[in-house]
């Protein structure tokens, strides 16, 4: 097995750290510990951007100053010296990675490319590392790419280095197919268009360019891509032609009509969105205009510098994108160029990396994106109006996880997402109060409950609700799930799947799981957040659910019903609660593993199950925890998360006809991105299972606190 990939080129601006990236998050959902490591660092003044970007990546967990080897200054002064330090530091590294991912020198200071490029061969051949090599595709033919690409071989190959992959990047679109057959040698060879949105430099960066300050507007919108800069020393009517989508306008200072113009402009529906505007020459508005500016209220960045228009303009166009890790949306743009570009397995097989037989939780959450990737399903997100959900939004919709629709108001949100410099085009948004949908929902609405007295009026109140928009959608086929509660409590969530889609056939009631993430494995804890006190009989569903949602995301279920008694010991209602529970998951699903009552280091503890519980399959070795009630249940799993690091994927609701899930109000994107990924996996499972009709289906009823779901019971 191959402990490291020395990723390099002969030039600079080949995209490197795209594909350095690709391979970091490649190898954290394959291996358990990942290091990365400098071997020459630009300067020891500033710190190198690409070895913060993949320090920051969940799954490697080293500190800056010990993934760097030398700089250029220690290379020029005495090679061999300085090849003695990298290797010496590159094996502190190593000994804290199962794999490292290496990246090479970047040609920031030696015009002589050959000599750098034997220099990192060389290094490569010291540190028994195989080289990815990376040719850049931009303003060359495919003919251009072969012949660099056979100078690069040739110099790597004299210097003993072996190559297990060629990467041909920022390849123009068109030429895609011709520069990765250009690229035909005896070596897996991909080839990764270009995207100006990798290139596009941040406004804060040409804030800092200029030496501007931001004098009106949001500082988080100093994150955003500027994809192209202009300068706008025209008259208004005029410039208003040239405006395009997230472009900076570099105008002077005292020309308050252009200032107003754009202001105008940016906050039009029609007009494109303006990332920034730059006032050069050391001048600003009257106050006057300067109060008309703030009254606009307008959250577009307005920076002033001291330059001139030519040095403001000549500042600006020399400084080039890179990619960061405060650049979500760069990250998503570069993850998924190597995702659909770059084969990963074949490059793990050249590697020889096996996946051992432990699942971290970055494991566990790139399985999740993957198979969801795997057969695309529509999710509907309710609460377009948080930034949150934008930015999962276009996470999920780069990484082509699934087709999204966002409810809302469509100009505000996809403004709003244009300002934050998302992507979210390929989503649709819809407004639940107005609209074709909205009448339709209605009267199916009150179909639907017109045994409760629903009218067509009441109903369409209720459905502009966004939650019970987005379950009419999943109901009527429109969405195949719904993911929901950033912003709304779990009532008001999944209220209206109860009345609505309904409850499994032959399960009494709809529970939830948490998946419990620890460092080298996946357990389910179920129910932690819906129901209070369920009887025996309710416990038996929870478990099956439990097993079936364990079993649908490949953790091999054995379960374990909890209780403060193992085996025959006990006695009391609690323990019979458990007991009576365990006879009827083994009565109706005699195919399950299942043991109770046990007590969870029984269930947990292979030493302590030998002494209790000798005889026993699941005892030392369960993957499914039923607790007894809800107070167990929820204390339990914050406890191992907090005590034990775990981290805890959930609440996945379980039970009902077709998913909805819940967030926590304290939700994270990335939370969000899990819980929508958990969605369409369990809609795959779902896909041919009718909805309910409007007067079938199990009637499920809410508990007066709003969680607990039983049978035998209708909704109020």
């Amino acid at each position: 097995m191959a402990r490291s990939i020395y990723i390099t080129s002969a030039e600079g601006d080949t995209g490197k750290s795209t594909v350095a990236l690709g391979l970091v998050d490649l190898l954290t959902r394959t291996v358990a510990r990942v290091g990365v490591f400098r071997p020459v660092a630009r300067s020891v003044q500033q710190r190198d951007y690409v070895l913060e970007l993949l320090l920051s990546r969940e799954g490697v967990d080293l500190s800056y100053d010990e993934c760097v080897g030398v700089t250029y200054e220690e290379v020029h002064h005495d090679p061999e010296a300085a090849l003695s330090r990298i290797v010496s530091r590159y094996h502190e590294v190593e000994r804290k990675s199962d794999v490292v991912v290496i990246v090479g020198t970047d040609y920031t200071d030696v015009a002589a490319g050959p000599t750098e490029l034997a220099y990192n061969a060389r290094i490569a051949v010291n540190l028994g590392s195989p080289v990815l090599l990376v040719i850049r595709g931009s303003n060359r033919r495919p003919d251009e790419v072969h012949s660099m690409a056979e100078v690069c071989l040739a110099e790597l190959r004299t210097q003993h280095a072996e190559v297990i992959g060629l990467v041909a990047n920022r390849c123009p679109g068109q030429h895609l197919l011709a520069m990765r057959a250009a690229l035909g040698y005896d070596l897996p060879a991909w080839a990764i268009p270009d995207d100006r949105v990798l290139m596009a430099p941040t406004v804060r960066a040409l804030m800092e360019a200029v030496d501007g300050r931001l004098v009106a507007g949001d500082t988080d919108l100093l994150s955003r891509e500027a994809l192209d800069v202009l300068v706008g020393a025209m008259s208004v009517e005029h410039l208003l032609e040239k405006l395009t989508d997230g472009a900076v306008i570099i105008t002077p200072g005292d020309r308050s009509d252009v200032l107003l113009g754009l202001l105008s402009a940016h906050a039009a529906e029609s007009y494109p969105s303006l990332a920034g505007v730059i006032l050069n020459g050391g001048f600003y508005p009257p106050p006057q205009v300067a109060k008309l500016v703030d009254a606009l209220g307008q959250r577009l960045p307005i920076i002033r510098c001291d330059y001139g228009t030519f040095r403001t303009a000549s500042a600006a166009a020399s400084i080039r994108g890179r990619l960061s890790a405060d650049s979500q949306r760069k990250v998503d743009t570069a993850l998924a160029l190597f995702e659909k570009h770059v084969d990963g397995e074949a490059l793990l097989a050249r590697m020889d990396v096996s996946r051992p037989s432990v699942i971290t939780p970055l494991m566990f959450e790139w399985e999740l994106l993957s198979r969801a990737r795997s057969d695309k399903k529509h999710i509907v997100l309710p609460e377009g109006e948080d930034d949150r959900i934008l930015r999962a939004a276009s996470t999920l919709l780069q990484r082509e996880v699934a087709d999204l629709t966002i409810l809302g108001n469509e100009a505000a949100i996809r403004g709003r997402a244009t300002e934050l410099g998302l992507d979210i085009s390929a989503a649709d948004v819809i407004d639940p109060k107005d609209g074709e949908l909205h009448e339709r929902f209605a009267r199916d609405y009150a179909e639907l409950r017109k045994h409760k007295g629903m009218t067509v009026e009441r109903a369409r109140e209720i459905v502009g609700s966004v939650s019970y928009f987005g379950t009419m959608m999943v109901q009527l086929g429109l969405a195949d799930g719904m993911v929901s509660g950033a912003i709304h409590t779990t009532a008001h969530t999944i209220k209206p799947s109860f009345e609505i889609i309904k409850t499994q056939p032959g399960t009494s009631i709809v529970s939830s799981v948490f998946f419990m993430c620890l460092e080298d494995r996946v357990l389910v804890y179920g129910d932690c957040a819906v129901n209070p006190d369920p009887t025996a009989e309710q416990l038996a569903d929870i478990a099956i659910s439990s097993a079936d949602t364990a079993a649908q995301f490949g953790i091999a279920p054995r379960i374990a019903m909890l209780s403060y008694s193992t085996g025959e010991s006990g006695t009391g209602a609690d323990v019979e609660k458990v007991r009576e529970a365990t006879a009827l998951v083994r009565e109706r699903r005699p195919d399950l593993e299942v043991e109770g009552p046990i007590q969870y280091d029984a269930a947990v503890d292979a030493s302590v199950a030998k002494t209790k519980m000798p005889d026993s399959t699941v005892a030392g070795r369960a993957t499914v925890f039923i607790f007894p009630d809800l107070n167990t249940g929820n204390n339990t799993y914050k406890a191992v998360q907090r005590s034990a690091g775990a981290v805890a994927v959930g609440p996945v609701l379980q039970g009902l006809r077709k998913p909805v899930n819940d967030l926590s109000r304290g939700a994270l994107v990335q939370d969000i991105v899990n819980t929508v990924a958990i969605t369409a996996i369990q809609a795959q499972a779902l896909s041919g299972v009718p909805a309910a009709g409007a007067a079938d289906g199990t009637p499920v009823a809410v508990s007066p606190a709003g969680t607990a779901i039983t049978s035998g019971g209708t909704l109020a």
